[in-house]
């Protein structure tokens, strides 16, 4: 360890290691391509994975579509994720390839205008508010009071 990371506080020290480690774009959705049907038959992620990819990953060079292997929300696929660097992560799950992906591309737009990726309530298709898993607040950001910025 150099002397410099040595002085620093230890969770300044795990904030910068992350950082190095950021995506260049900085919204990043990730679809789950080991999603399988709540019967366990067919696998749903890979064709929730390739309409997301049309649909965002090629028309705003400031998201980045990636296929993961699993997000641990099994009894709810689809599931995708939608977070960035200084923003909440969005844990989404019961998506259809077709609707989720149309709320998907209205969402990601509303994050990116959004502080902090919060994305009112209100701006949400009625999709993603059914299938909200989790919201979770940015490593960089953790105010005493635990309050939403402002």
């Amino acid at each position: 360890m150099d002397r410099d990371s040595a002085t620093q506080p230890a969770n300044q020290v795990l904030i910068e290691q992350l950082q190095a480690n950021l995506p260049d774009r900085p919204v990043v959705v990730s679809v789950c391509i080991t999603c399988k049907t709540a019967d366990g038959g067919a696998v749903v992620g890979p064709e929730m994975y390739a309409a997301v990819q049309a649909a965002i990953g090629k028309d705003d060079a400031n998201v980045a579509v990636r296929p993961v292997q699993c997000l641990s929300v099994c009894k709810r696929p689809a599931t995708v994720a939608v977070t960035s660097p200084d923003g909440y992560t969005f844990l989404f799950g019961d998506l259809q390839t077709e609707s989720g992906t149309a709320a998907l591309i209205s969402f990601v737009q509303s994050y990116q205008k959004s502080d902090f990726g919060l994305v009112p309530w209100r701006e949400r298709a009625e999709v993603l508010r059914k299938g909200m898993v989790a919201r979770v607040p940015p490593i960089r950001w953790s105010p005493d009071d635990g309050r939403a910025p402002k």
